[in-house]
C-alpha cells in the first residue's frame, strides 16, 4: 500500500509540474510557492522510494514510521495549500483556452496529492508498531497544524477587526489553538493509547468542535455575504488589484477553508474519542 500512495504521490505532482510548464500558465514571481511544493514532494518521494527499495530504512537512527508520517502530513498539508492558492490566484486572470484547462487540471491533481499523503499518513498511523504513532496522536498533531495556517492569515488584522462576529472567530482560533497546546505538553507530545482516557482532552476536543463550527458558519457568512457586509466576489475587493497577488479576500477564502477542514478533523476525533471512553471500564 505504501508504493501504491507514493506512485500515485509521484504521478500526480508530475502531472501537476508538467502542465504548468507545458503552457506557462504560471508567473515566477506569486506561482514559485506552487511550484516549490510540487518540485519538493515529487523529490523527496523519489528519495524514500530509493531508500526503500535498497532496504536503507532499517539503517536509519530514527523510527521510519514516524518519519513518513511526519512527511506526509506535511506535504498534504502544502499541497493543499498549493491546490487553494494556485487557482485563487491565477485561474480568474486567465482567458479560456488551452492555458486556463491546464491550470484547472494542475489544480486537480495537487488535489489528487494531497488526498494521496493523506491516506498514506492514516494507513502508516494505523499499521505502525510505534506506540506514540497512534490515529488519535495523528488528528491531534494535524488539528495543530492547520491551527497554525489559520493563525498566520490572521496575523493581518484587517481582515476581521470591523466586525464583531469575526473577532469572536478569531477568539475561537486562538482558544482551541492554546487548548490544544496544552493537551499535547500534559501527555508529553506522545498522544499514546493512554489519551483517549482522558477526560480533558475528551472535553477539550467536543469544545473545541462547538466553537469550530460557530467560526464555520460566522466567519464565510460575515466575509462573503453582502447583508452582513462581506465580499462575495474577488473582482470587488480593491487590495486584489490586477496583479498576480494574494490579497485580503484570498486570506478570508483561505482561513474560511482551513476552518472548514479542521472541523471535519475535530469531528472525526471526538466520534473516536466518544467510542473508546464507552469501551474503557467504568463508561458510561
Amino acid at each position: 500500500m505504501g508504493y501504491f500512495f507514493r506512485l500515485l504521490q509521484l504521478l500526480s505532482t508530475c502531472a501537476a509540474l508538467s502542465l504548468v510548464v507545458s503552457k506557462s500558465a504560471w508567473n515566477a514571481d506569486i506561482s514559485n510557492w506552487s511550484m516549490f511544493i510540487w518540485c519538493f514532494c515529487f523529490a523527496v518521494n523519489h528519495f524514500i522510494v530509493l531508500v526503500e527499495v535498497c532496504g536503507l530504512q532499517e539503517e536509519c537512527s530514527l523510527s521510519w514510521d514516524k518519519f513518513l508520517i511526519t512527511y506526509t502530513c506535511f506535504s498534504a498539508l502544502v499541497c493543499l495549500s498549493a491546490s487553494i492558492m494556485y487557482p485563487i490566484i491565477h485561474l480568474q486572470m486567465l482567458s479560456y483556452g488551452t492555458q486556463r484547462n491546464h491550470a484547472i487540471a494542475a489544480t486537480a491533481f495537487s488535489c489528487i496529492a494531497s488526498v494521496a499523503y493523506a491516506m498514506e499518513a492514516v494507513w502508516t498511523c494505523v499499521n505502525t508498531s510505534e506506540p506514540s504513532c497512534s490515529f488519535i496522536g495523528l488528528l491531534k498533531k494535524l488539528e495543530m497544524t492547520v491551527a497554525c495556517g489559520i493563525l498566520a492569515f490572521i496575523s493581518n488584522t484587517s481582515l476581521y477587526l470591523h466586525q464583531p462576529a469575526l473577532l469572536w472567530c478569531v477568539a475561537v482560533y486562538s482558544i482551541c489553538f492554546i487548548l490544544g497546546v496544552i493537551s499535547l505538553l500534559r501527555h508529553r507530545c506522545d498522544c499514546d493509547k493512554s489519551l483517549p482516557s482522558s477526560h480533558f482532552v475528551l472535553g477539550q476536543t467536543m469544545l473545541a468542535a462547538l466553537l469550530y463550527t460557530t467560526a464555520a458558519v460566522l466567519w464565510p457568512l460575515y466575509q462573503f455575504n453582502e447583508q452582513f457586509g462581506g465580499n462575495p466576489q474577488r473582482s470587488r475587493d480593491a487590495s486584489c488589484g490586477a496583479g498576480y497577488r494574494v490579497c485580503i479576500w484570498d486570506q478570508q477564502l483561505a482561513v474560511a477553508i482551513l476552518t472548514a477542514v479542521n472541523l471535519l478533523i475535530y469531528v472525526v476525533d471526538l466520534v473516536i474519542l466518544a467510542f473508546r471512553s464507552e469501551a474503557l471500564p467504568g463508561g458510561s
